[in-house]
């Protein structure tokens, strides 16, 4: 009886453990985009796997752009991932139970509004009433927004044509949209293929911050393992701002862009360092929520400092 007993006991403690222990303890599954500069290098070198050892294996997932990544953290389909400032904003929007847990320095030469060379557009108030590409919900809609504002535009003076990348660099080059929205690598892949014109870069208008962003019970119970995953990323920054051309070279195998477009774009954007947020960014993110919210590009207004993880 005693034994029965003893082993009843202890079949419930195993079950209650269980149940305790972190969701995905040992696995870790990472969504990443082309612009992920530091994760791709980071998975191409294999040192994260390395430093988590054989008890926490790491699954890489590819999305075309940060909303759809998000809506797979949502989903449950990804633990965690590297978006750009403004999906964060719409997921919160709309609920989706995700955080904010690292970020890294900004990169406003690495987005631009770029037009054809030849076109008519001169200046940011030439784009009245012209079709711009852009991806929804993305760091670009972020730059064209505040470009809009600067110019002393508004939204509905525009046509917003809402594409992932390759689509609208596709309609920009056969000319069924008079500008885009765009961000590196795909800025500097049109730089070089396309010689368009640059009208503006986020320089002054947007600081085009990154983030890293995971689903709140993830995040919860594996705050240990998100520090490692940080000291990783920033050990791995450091080997890029060593090794630009050897980075280059990473980026154009996995990417399929040439070297000479990655060596454009890490000089541009060099330090990929990685640290956990800080009051300066969050009220930079608010500053982005709020004019979207007043702009009505987001149902309702949001707290950005509701959903961030704090070291």
């Amino acid at each position: 009886m005693l034994l029965r007993q003893l082993t009843g006991l202890m079949a419930g403690l195993v079950v209650a453990v269980a149940a305790a222990l972190p969701a995905h303890a040992d696995e870790l599954r990472i969504g990443f985009q082309k612009s992920s500069f530091n994760l791709i290098v980071l998975k191409s070198r294999g040192m994260l796997e390395q430093r988590l050892g054989a008890g926490t294996s790491v699954k890489w997932v590819e999305f075309p752009a940060g909303p759809q990544m998000l809506e797979a953290l949502n989903a449950g389909s990804v633990d965690f991932g590297m978006t750009g400032d403004t999906p964060p904003l719409f997921a919160q929007a709309a609920g989706t139970k995700l955080v904010y847990v690292g970020y890294e320095p900004a990169k406003p030469q690495a987005a631009a509004i770029l037009v054809a060379k030849d076109a008519s557009i001169k200046k940011m108030a030439d784009l009245k009433g012209k079709r711009i590409a852009l991806q929804k919900g993305s760091s670009s809609h972020a730059l064209l927004l505040r470009a809009l504002d600067k110019a002393g535009l508004k939204w509905e003076d525009i046509q917003p044509a809402y594409l992932a990348p390759a689509d609208a660099r596709a309609a920009f080059e056969r000319g069924a949209v008079d500008a885009w929205v765009i961000w590196d690598p795909y800025y500097a892949s049109a730089e070089k293929a396309l010689n368009p014109r640059v009208l503006a870069t986020a320089e002054g208008l947007t600081s085009n911050q990154t983030f890293y962003l995971a689903s709140r019970e993830y995040a919860r119970r594996n705050k240990a393992l998100l520090n490692t995953v940080f000291e990783e990323l920033t050990r791995n920054s450091e080997f890029m701002e060593q090794h630009p051309s050897d980075t280059a070279k990473l980026l154009s195998a996995y990417v399929g862009l040439d070297q000479a477009t990655f060596e454009q774009v890490l000089a541009r954007h060099p330090n990929y360092r990685v640290g956990w947020l800080d009051d300066k960014t969050v009220l930079e993110q608010q500053k982005l929520a709020d004019r979207f919210a007043t702009q009505g590009l987001i149902p309702h207004p949001v707290n950005v400092a509701d959903i961030v993880v704090r070291h």
